[in-house]
């Protein structure tokens, strides 16, 4: 028969390697969502610099890429009574030592008749 002494501490033990995957799962998931925020920064810095350029609006551009996340390569091309926008980052959300994760985001809108 088992001695019931040996075993003690054994649940406290698997609490703890529980305890610490679970913060590691809570800290990797709001690293996601904070990637996940940056990728819907660029893409709403696409649309908005794609609708200020068709319209022709050069002050508003500038606002819209001043508001873009620090990092940002913004390209701008006009073809065809078309713009677009493509908008590149190298996400490292919190810190520079994990790998930076390479976002990107696009945005086309058509050029508004009159503007320049």
């Amino acid at each position: 028969m088992k001695n019931i002494q040996d075993e003690r501490g054994m649940v406290t033990a698997e609490l703890g390697l529980a305890t610490l995957l679970l913060a590691v799962v809570v800290v990797v998931i709001a690293w996601l969502v904070a990637v996940l925020g940056l990728l819907l920064r660029c893409q709403s810095t696409a649309w908005e610099v794609a609708r200020q350029e068709a319209r022709g609006d050069a002050a508003a551009v500038r606002q819209a890429r001043a508001a873009a996340p620090a990092g940002t390569g913004i390209e701008v091309r006009r073809v065809a009574g078309e713009v677009t926008v493509e908008v590149a980052l190298a996400a490292r959300p919190w810190t520079d030592w994990l790998p930076a994760v390479p976002l990107t985001a696009r945005a086309v809108a058509l050029i508004e008749p009159g503007s320049p």
